[in-house]
Formats: C-alpha cells, structure tokens, sequence
C-alpha cells in the first residue's frame, strides 16, 4: 500500500519585519543614484522544534509561501518592478530548540522558486546562510547577481536583526533585494551590463 501523503503544516507568522537600506555617501564621496538593498523578514514557529523528525518535507512548502511573501515585500520596499532586482540572496536564524537542517528545509528545496517568478529571471543560485541563536542574533544575507554570479560588484551582504527573534522554538526567514551592486565598486571582473545570465554564472 502507498504511504499516505504527509500532511501540510498550517504556516504561524507571529512578525514580520521589513529593512530598506539606502547609501548616499560611501568614503566621503556621493553614491548618486543611491545603492538601495530591502530585507523581508518573518518570524514564524518551528513545528520540529525540540524533537528528532526524519521526514522534514512538511517545511519545503512552508518555504515557498514565505518565498513568495518575503519578495514581494522585499520588492515593494525598493519601489521597483521585480524585473528591475539586480541580486539577491535568503538566510535564516534557528532558535535553540531547532535544527540548522529546518532552516535547509524551508530555505532550499522550494522557496527559491517563487522568488525567480517575482523578478522574472534568476539564473544564478541564490546566496544562502543559517545560523543558530537567540533573541536579536545578527545574521548575514549574503548577496549576489541573481543573474550571472562572476559579477563582483554584486558580492555583497546584509545583516539583519529582530530583537525578540529567533525565541527557542521559532525561525526567522529572510530573503534580502538589491538595485544595484556595492556602492563605488571598483575590483575589476564581469560588469552588470556585460553580464549574459545563461548559465547562472556569467
């Protein structure tokens, strides 16, 4: 008899938080147009949290709702079309009861997805951390070109925070949109507009 399918986890977001980071000055020099970089962060409960589960399958949906979600809040504070997205990049922070594997789970098999439709492209893998802690860990989003990932300009970062998140049995997801590569970026390589992005890399 086939196994019965596993049932799906009702997603419990209790924040979600939102970053726009914009640089106008970079080594007293103007950044014009500004750099613009938008974290979407939520702050969900951790189903697994405290117990050994071997079939994790349960979150890889739960990352594709928040891969949806998470973009186009991301999207909608940089105040571009999702075509516009230069890089791009997902991380997580696991709470103590968790496992950096839940965060693998909603952050590989599935969320990428929905964030390549949002931006109509993305060639590239998306840059990915996770990290265990506590309450207002910082954690890196680590960037890149969503299209072609020799651009070195687009090798970027950004940390984020919740100050009451990750508590022990929760997870805190984010998925991290840029403009435009570092401000004044000047260390040679493949240039965005040289980019071709068919095969992820240049």
């Amino acid at each position: 008899m086939p196994e019965p399918p596993t049932p799906e986890l009702i997603i419990r977001i209790r924040k979600i938080v939102v970053v726009l980071e914009e640089t106008l000055e970079e080594a007293g020099r103007p950044v014009s147009p500004p750099t613009r970089r938008a974290a979407a962060l939520a702050v969900i409960e951790n189903p697994f949290a405290g117990r050994y589960v071997e079939d994790l399958s349960p979150l890889y949906a739960v990352g594709e709702e928040l891969g949806r979600l998470l973009t186009e809040r991301a999207v909608a504070a940089l105040g571009i079309e999702g075509t516009a997205v230069q890089s791009y990049g997902k991380a997580a922070a696991v709470g103590e009861d968790g496992e950096l594997e839940h965060a693998a789970a909603i952050l590989h098999p599935k969320l990428g997805a929905p964030v390549r439709a949002a931006l109509g492209r993305g060639a590239a893998l998306i840059p990915s951390s996770k990290k265990r802690g506590g309450p207002g860990v910082p954690f890196d989003i680590p960037l890149g070109h969503k299209d072609a990932a020799f651009v070195r300009s687009h090798f970027d970062g950004m940390e984020v925070h919740i100050a009451d998140a990750p508590r022990a049995r929760e997870i805190v997801v984010a998925v991290a949109l840029t403009d435009s590569g570092r401000p004044l970026p000047r260390v040679g390589g493949l240039q965005a507009h040289e980019a071709k992005g068919e095969d992820g890399l240049r």
